[in-house]
């Protein structure tokens, strides 16, 4: 019989019981004769019959190492003492010699493996290899599957909970798959976002979609192409303006700041991320900086006194002014878009969804709602851009329902918009959009 101490070498519980088996194998080797490739150091794989003798030496000496004194008082047919840790169980010997859990349902027609687990103490090594083995068998799911593949495989563990607590503690894969995502800590705002400028002197600049839209009408059917949307964020009052491009290129996007130029004025300083999102745009918009015509943009910019400034690489934590914005025009436009045949949306009415997103956007309050009432303005960005209190512009006259969707294109705008706006707002209750 191998001594239960020399299982502390082991580190997974199919490991040991491959190491006995052979060890099982080589000493019957000397009293029977060899055949087959079973020959010399016996290097061959273990039989069913042998890892089932060998799991049964292991849990066998085990027990007559933690349970001697049980062992002794089941062979005398006396009681085991109230301080014995097996005495609630009450423990009966199998004809292998292995302690198991006893009880009133040997009659039951089922296998002994359920009705009478083989009793492991929780104490020893042994109990932490079976744990480590079923625990990975169902993929580090937690404490409640593991104690349940254990108690399948016919194994009652003493001190179960602790013992698999304890281990899923420790277990290095579980604490990567639900570990406390670290927060990191906010850095200093920049001085962009502090200082107190007219509007869009300061600017965040970014793009995002595409979209398909409906460019021409062919015999076959529509003729679908691509639209994105350019975000220029302003860095003080928050307020955003959104300009759609018609391609990824240098052109739409010098296009698209000399419409932001002519309609916000000028601005002084214009900030973009270096991360994946807007790299792989400015290289599909050939505004790399070691790209030749990025000296397009470059010499654009100077005519206007204003300076291109890129966050550092791998750096998009510092792109979130511009990056927040997106994310909420992006669902206030999901919610028009939600009952829009995608086959339908042409670039005119994406052009009007985009104001409109930009009228609701600059309604949003920059702070908490008071509920003083002798305060009940609210400040807005709109507010700062146009110096006039309110919300968003009225809607023209009448009445737009669900049957104006198969009416008149404008129509048509003015029906998704107003469910949009409905949605929005009962989607975002109460959430400050600042």
């Amino acid at each position: 019989m191998v001594h239960p101490q020399r299982f502390e070498r082991f580190s997974k519980f199919s490991t040991l019981v491959t190491a006995v088996a052979h060890l099982i194998h080589v000493a019957h080797s000397f009293t029977r004769p060899v055949q087959g490739e079973c020959q010399g150091w016996h290097i061959c794989r273990p039989t069913e019959e042998e890892l089932a003798r060998a799991k049964v030496c292991i849990i066998r000496s085990v027990q007559n190492h933690c349970y001697a004194e049980e062992l002794k008082c089941i062979a005398k047919g006396s009681p085991l003492p109230s301080s014995s840790s097996l005495w609630k169980l009450h423990p009966l010997q199998d004809p292998d010699q292995l302690l198991r859990v006893g009880g009133c349902t040997a009659q039951a027609g089922l296998n002994m493996n359920e009705t009478h687990p083989i009793i492991i103490p929780g104490q020893h090594h042994l109990a932490t290899l079976l744990v480590c083995h079923y625990h990975e068998a169902v993929k580090h799911q937690g404490r409640h599957l593991t104690e349940g593949a254990i108690r399948a495989a016919g194994f009652w563990l003493v001190g179960a909970k602790r013992c698999i607590g304890s281990l899923l503690y420790r277990c290095v894969t579980c604490r990567k798959l639900r570990g406390k995502t670290e927060h990191q800590q906010m850095a200093d705002l920049p001085a962009e976002r502090l200082q107190v400028a007219p509007p869009f002197t300061y600017v965040g600049v970014d793009v995002f979609g595409p979209w398909e839209v409906v460019s021409r009408r062919t015999r076959g059917g529509h003729a679908n192409s691509k639209r994105w949307a350019v975000m220029f964020s302003c860095m003080s009052s928050r307020a955003v303006h959104i300009e759609v491009i018609e391609a990824m290129s240098t052109s739409s996007f010098i296009n698209a700041l000399i419409r932001f130029f002519a309609i916000r004025g000028p601005a002084k300083q214009i900030r973009s991320d270096c991360g994946t999102n807007f790299v792989g745009a400015s290289r599909e918009l050939e505004m790399d900086k070691t790209s030749p015509t990025f000296q397009k943009v470059e010499k654009y910019l100077s005519t206007q006194s204003c300076t291109w400034v890129f966050n550092p690489p791998h750096a998009s934590h510092m792109g979130g002014a511009w990056e927040h914005m997106i994310g909420i025009a992006c669902r206030i436009l999901d919610c028009m878009l939600l009952e829009e045949n995608k086959s339908c949306l042409t670039h005119e009415v994406l052009t009007t969804f985009m104001s409109e997103v930009t009228a609701v956007m600059n309604a949003r309050p920059l702070i908490p709602v008071s509920s003083d009432p002798e305060s009940p303005l609210i400040l807005t960005p709109a507010m700062l851009l146009t110096l006039k209190t309110g919300s968003t512009p009225p809607p023209p006259p009448g009445h737009f329902d669900e049957a104006d969707l198969f009416k008149e294109e404008w129509k048509q705008v003015q029906s998704l918009v107003t469910s949009g706006k409905e949605r929005s707002l009962v989607s975002k209750k109460g959430t400050s959009f600042s």
